[in-house]
């Protein structure tokens, strides 16, 4: 017995939409983080800034965003709130007032071993195995990367 064939039909239900396996598995994945981060006191957006944060400190608000797809009007509230929270600082940059520069306190360098710790335990919540993460990841990856004015012009269609 072979694989269902899909018909018109299907095509419209929620269940076969591509857009709604993609949002309903990061939904379950954020969830899954919940439990590490909340010990933390930081939200899942919060947790992508201090991990890039980590990989390069201190960074512009620019660099952050762009990185991580985050348009200013999202990330700067966030950088705020950490802020608040004392795990950031943000200065302008003494070379260019312009640019605000995003850098970790000695209290959010406390949180690196363990906030490192997460994605790892992340994966092993997943029970996928190495091989099957990576092809994943690199296939979301693909998706979430523009490909050509071709595809732009696809979906303006």
């Amino acid at each position: 017995m072979g694989k269902p064939k899909r018909t018109t039909d299907d095509r419209q239900r929620v269940g076969w939409q591509l857009s709604f396996a993609l949002y309903s598995a990061s939904n379950r994945v954020i969830r899954l983080h919940r439990p590490f981060l909340d010990p933390l006191g930081l939200t899942y957006p919060q947790f992508l800034v201090m991990l890039a944060l980590y990989e390069s400190a201190p960074r512009t608000v620019g660099a952050l965003g762009d990185e991580l797809g985050m348009e200013n009007g999202t990330l700067t509230p966030l950088l705020k709130r950490l802020e608040g929270a004392g795990l950031v600082t943000r200065t302008r940059d003494r070379q260019d007032e312009r640019r605000v520069l995003i850098d970790l306190t000695a209290a959010g360098e406390a949180l690196r071993e363990t906030a490192c710790l997460v994605p790892e335990k992340i994966e092993t919540a997943c029970r996928l195995t190495d091989r099957d993460l990576a092809e994943l990841r690199d296939t979301l990856n693909g998706l979430a990367l523009p490909r050509s004015p071709q595809a732009a012009d696809l979906a303006a269609d």
